[in-house]
């Protein structure tokens, strides 16, 4: 079989057949989250680069984010290995959270009847490549995990008497 549905060999796993869709997933969330890091570093460098910068927050926010991508790493590990709680994990934390954490503020800026206005400086543009990127990870990992058949069907041991 070829295409998202298709097999490849999980040499992390020996006995299992690891879905390709399931390797997209991990592929795009590995994707998402160095679009998030970059983004988040960019906007700490700028906030830091003020001349009146209190470092306190922006530290704070890179610490927060820095756990919450380790965690997310280590939970799209477990969801690649087949556990069906990851990957539910996954689309709630990412899917439903992350999505509409990284949608809200351009939403609020186009809701706001102030109009856009578009700085066509480097920074700025740097920023919304990542947060395009991000989403568009996102939305290719979410669908690939529920691409798998029954890669994340519950597990029927085989016990010998």
């Amino acid at each position: 079989m070829s295409g998202i549905g298709a097999h490849a060999r999980d040499m992390s796993d020996g006995d299992r057949d690891r879905p390709v869709a399931v390797s997209i997933a991990l592929q795009g969330i590995v994707v998402a989250l160095l679009a998030g890091v970059c983004e988040s570093l960019l906007r700490a460098s700028s906030a830091l680069d003020q001349p009146d910068a209190d470092a306190g927050g922006p530290l704070l926010g890179l610490a927060t984010r820095g756990l919450i991508y380790v965690a997310v790493a280590a939970i799209a590990l477990r969801m690649a290995a087949g556990a069906r709680w990851a990957r539910t994990t996954l689309t709630l934390g990412l899917g439903v959270a992350g999505m509409t954490s990284l949608l809200i503020e351009p939403a609020g800026t186009l809701l706001s009847g102030r109009g856009v206005t578009v700085d066509w400086s480097p920074e700025p543009l740097a920023l919304a490549m990542f947060r395009v990127v991000h989403i568009a990870a996102v939305l290719v990992a979410i669908p690939a995990m529920y691409r798998a058949g029954d890669y994340f069907a519950p597990r029927r041991h085989k016990y010998v008497a």
